[in-house]
């Protein structure tokens, strides 16, 4: 595998070395007084400088943490180190480490990823707008800052301060093993939350100088993206590092992944036992005796065995104690959760956007749900309909797509029922195909305001529903509230009326469609719960 060397790394001198320290420039804990905000900003570590497109101001490529390879490779983030003179922000920085062209990345790929991006409008530090910090989808594999859908500029252009942040993945952010848990003291396998959290500290820290408003951040994720919103919503290591949350399409509310089976198909890690168990095998099969020896391997080599083919090794956040205490529908249910409004939601057809619909035969069915339910298909089977292959086909895809909507459900229930508000959605908009539904990840370009494309212009239609979108966004970014004048009433979510905001043809509040299912998945998630006590 090819891997280009990445844009951003600078050869650092024995000053610039001693002048590390700390990691922090000198003026980063001095009150900023109001002035103009310019291309050129210091910020933790340094001077950058970025571009001025159209009046947006943009900074790509900010180093928020020193780059983890070497000794660094799965610990903690550490300090970003120091660099002397300008550096040229003007241009995204690697991926972190992946399988090239992964989940829709196309830039190059490095261990040495860990930037982050700026979009601001503010004329001046002292704007105090909202702050809003995005975390990529790509099934903890891959993705990244660079794709274009994820833009900040119509974010800006509405009055928001974008951060987009990249994060280690695969075994480079998700490693758990003994000796890693032994060496950090409390658990491993979740270097990139903490990575997460490290840039939510870089925003504390800096934000102020691009106008906007450290105690005004609103944290946003899309698929594993949104499975880590929800991670950090149950972190105590990210507590009051923001103010609110949107979880679009995703969420890890169903129980831990233990050596129970069970047909969980969720975002969900494993135990901290199960993930370094794990773990130990990966750093097996990669021919290392140890992590010293793994520590040795380059990226490149451990990229190269990971596509080869490790069938069984997966990486998500482990509860390691630390960064995820417990099960976080537990933790949310004891109340030990960062007390914020959400909004969140999901497609009307997730699964429809991972390829082909697997054909099932009405005689299989029944055979299936057993397979994977046990002791519950019956109450699955009374509400999926399978009397024909078709219908057999369909209610199979539904199935699947039980885990985004059941998570949107659970986390909005959850937040009721302790008082904090959430607001929910349910996408529903396709107007090339409206009877296929809506895929995974169609609402993202809505939000982002990036609809269209050079060989295909988004039609009137699209652009008013994304502008509806992006306000609600916004909204809420602001005040905690999505709601605003010109805009359809958006209720927040209770446990009677059970109405979200669908976004179709014409988008209005209406009760959760297919309620009825997702309580069955729900009766379904309390019996494993229960089980794998």
């Amino acid at each position: 595998m090819r891997v280009k060397r990445s844009i951003c790394s600078v050869i650092l001198s024995a000053a610039a070395l001693l002048t590390f320290a700390c990691g922090s420039s000198s003026n980063d804990t001095e009150e900023i007084k109001a002035s103009p905000v310019t291309a050129k900003v210091e910020v933790t570590g340094g001077t950058i400088e970025g571009a001025d497109l159209d009046g947006i101001l943009t900074f790509k490529g900010i180093p928020f943490a020193a780059p983890p390879v070497g000794d660094l490779r799965w610990k903690a983030p550490a300090p970003v180190v120091r660099w002397e003179g300008i550096k040229k922000t003007d241009s995204f920085c690697d991926a972190c480490m992946q399988t090239p062209n992964s989940m829709g990345n196309t830039a190059p790929v490095s261990e040495d990823c860990l930037y982050l991006n700026v979009w601001t409008s503010a004329k001046m530090t002292d704007a105090k707008l909202p702050v809003i910090f995005w975390i990529h989808g790509g099934g903890y594999s891959g993705g990244s800052t660079s794709i274009p859908m994820y833009d900040g500029t119509g974010f800006a252009k509405k009055g928001a301060v974008m951060v987009s942040t990249a994060y280690r993945v695969g075994p480079f952010g998700f490693l758990a093993h003994p000796e890693l848990s032994l060496e950090s003291g409390h658990g491993s396998g979740t270097y990139a939350i903490q990575d997460m959290v490290y840039g939510l500290k870089w925003v504390k820290d800096n934000i102020t100088k691009f106008g906007g408003d450290p105690d005004n951040v609103t944290i946003i994720g899309h698929s594993a993206g949104a499975a880590a919103i929800s991670t950090l919503a149950g972190s105590p290591i990210a507590k009051g590092l923001f103010h609110k949350a949107i979880c679009m399409s995703g969420g890890s509310f169903e129980p831990l992944q233990n050596e129970k089976p069970g047909a969980v198909m969720g975002m969900s890690g494993p135990t901290l036992e199960i993930a370094e168990a794990e773990g130990q095998e990966f750093i097996k099969r990669l021919g290392a005796a140890d992590i010293k020896e793994a520590r040795a391997l380059s990226a490149e080599d451990i990229q190269k065995k990971l596509d080869e083919g490790m069938i069984g090794i997966k990486f998500a956040p482990a509860a390691d104690g630390y960064a995820l205490p417990d099960d976080l529908y537990k933790l949310y249910k004891a109340g030990n959760f960062n007390y914020t409004p959400v909004l969140l939601g999901h497609t009307s057809d997730e699964v429809g956007a991972f390829g082909p619909a697997r054909v099932i035969k009405q005689k299989d069915f029944e055979m299936l749900a057993k397979m994977f339910f046990g002791e519950y298909a019956d109450k699955f089977l009374a509400v999926y309909p399978h009397s024909t292959d078709e219908e057999a086909t369909k209610s199979y895809k539904d199935i699947r797509n039980n885990s985004f909507s059941w998570n949107s459900w659970a986390w909005s229930s959850l937040q009721a029922e302790k008082g904090e508000k959430a607001f929910q959605y349910y996408f529903d908009f396709n107007p090339d195909s409206p009877e296929k539904g809506s895929g995974h990840g169609s609402d993202v370009p809505y939000v982002f305001q990036t609809l269209g494309s050079p060989e295909k212009a988004a039609r009137p239609e699209e652009l008013k529903l994304s502008d509806m979108m992006s306000s609600y966004w916004l909204n809420f970014a602001k005040t905690g509230d999505p709601n605003g004048e010109g805009l359809p009433e958006w209720p927040s979510y209770n446990n009677t009326e059970n109405k979200v905001m669908i976004f179709d043809e014409a988008p209005g509040a209406q009760p959760l469609p297919e309620l009825e299912k997702i309580k069955v998945y729900d009766g379904y998630i309390k019996g494993l719960r229960e089980k794998n006590k």
